[in-house]
């Protein structure tokens, strides 16, 4: 009896997941896994006010930001908290909730009139919506090492939140570029004084971006740096290992049968080839002599990405500083060699070349989504800032 259940079940079991993967080769279908974003996390709680998520009144000034190619993306600007406590009765005195004009409002103009602003431009993961989960402590840790100084713009990509839309890799990477283009031409904010921000789904949006900057416009764009959250190499690496809500695998089951698998990543749609994207990021830099600056973090206990992603993408990122290269045996050997050992906190390896700095730090904790309210983050900007600063 208990043989015939366990047959039924696991006959069940593999009738869905079969039919999982044909849903998964038509392009829709494969959006909402790979996106998430009809998961909103935000459920009863108006993004238009954003005290429900522990802001102060008018710290956060909700618009909207035109798409290039149509639609518009709901986007957040927070105020640093200093800066707030400082103009704090000329906020009160304005209405609150989302604005239609945001170059009419206080908190903009702070922005855009200080020459000593700085501004970290946040590109989140998937699922969710700029108030979701551990994204608000994220904010605060990323303006904490200045909070006078350092503002925070975040958005939903299209098909996220209140932004309208169907998400792609092409539509997200233009969603990213009008974000940026807003910040360098609307708010003024000089690219040196920029820093971009990027967690899971956001870190290939991430790279997408800089290969933009740097490799598809003239003249090219230096950043004052990026730090990278979780990771990944590519999706088709991804899903050899990803099981969607921890749960339910997506071609894991086939890794063992590299001739199946190879044939399964052809119906991948949206690649996010972000091992190719750094690479060619790196040695366009090295090439032409531009400064960056670029850390990647990621926690050991991250059960959504594992933290080989990480250093995967250290190694390749090493390598493309050299016309010669560095082969994986000799970057190991220099880690072992100039590794940081943080004891409970982890480890930190940082490559430095004339151009550029990349610097890898792997946390023995912090999960996949905790991590961005630590610490780490917060040094990481820092420390970016403190590099472009130096260079003035």
């Amino acid at each position: 009896m208990l043989y015939r259940l366990a047959f039924t079940l696991g006959a069940v079991l593999s009738a869905l997941y079969a039919l999982f993967l044909g849903l998964l080769t038509t392009a829709s279908f494969q959006a909402n896994v790979v996106y998430l974003h009809k998961i909103s996390l935000t459920w009863f709680k108006d993004l238009n006010v954003p005290e429900f998520f522990g802001f102060l009144r008018n710290q956060v000034t909700p618009f909207l930001i035109d798409s290039s190619d149509g639609p518009s993306l709901y986007a957040w600007h927070i105020l640093p908290i200093e800066l707030y406590r400082q103009h704090e009765g000329q906020l009160l005195a304005e209405s609150s909730g989302f604005v239609s004009d945001i170059t009419s409002r206080t908190a903009f103009q702070l922005l855009r009139d200080d020459s000593e602003a700085r501004l970290v431009i946040h590109f989140h993961g998937a699922a969710g919506t700029v108030g979701s989960g551990y994204r608000v402590p994220n904010y605060r840790a990323l303006s904490a090492g200045d909070p006078r100084k350092t503002h925070v713009l975040t958005f939903d990509y299209r098909g996220f939140g209140r932004s309208a839309g169907v998400p792609s890799e092409p539509a997200l990477i233009l969603d990213a570029i009008s974000v940026v283009n807003w910040a360098l031409e609307v708010a003024a904010i000089p690219p040196s004084r920029i820093v971009l921000f990027g967690q899971s789904l956001g870190t290939a949006v991430t790279l997408a971006v800089l290969e933009h900057y740097n490799t598809l416009r003239f003249p090219p764009v230096a950043f004052a740096g990026s730090v990278l959250v979780a990771p990944f190499t590519d999706v088709p690496n991804l899903v050899a290992t990803y099981r969607l809500a921890g749960i339910i695998p997506i071609l894991s089951p086939f890794a063992s049968f590299p001739v199946l698998f190879d044939f399964l990543r052809i119906l991948i749609h949206d690649e996010w080839l972000s091992k190719a994207r750094i690479i060619n990021y790196i040695r366009v830099n090295e090439v032409i002599g531009l400064r960056y600056f670029l850390t990647l973090i990621h926690a050991e206990d991250d059960y959504d990405i594992p933290s080989r992603h990480t250093e995967e993408l250290y190694w390749h990122a090493v390598d493309a500083t050299r016309s010669t290269g560095v082969s994986r045996l000799q970057s190991e050997r220099i880690k072992q060699a100039s590794r940081t050992d943080l004891g409970a906190a982890g480890s930190a390896m940082e490559w430095s070349t004339n151009n550029g700095v990349i610097r890898e730090e792997i946390l023995k904790t912090g999960l996949h989504d905790v991590i961005m309210g630590n610490a780490v983050v917060t040094l990481a900007v820092m420390r970016i800032f403190a590099a472009a600063d130096s260079l003035v």
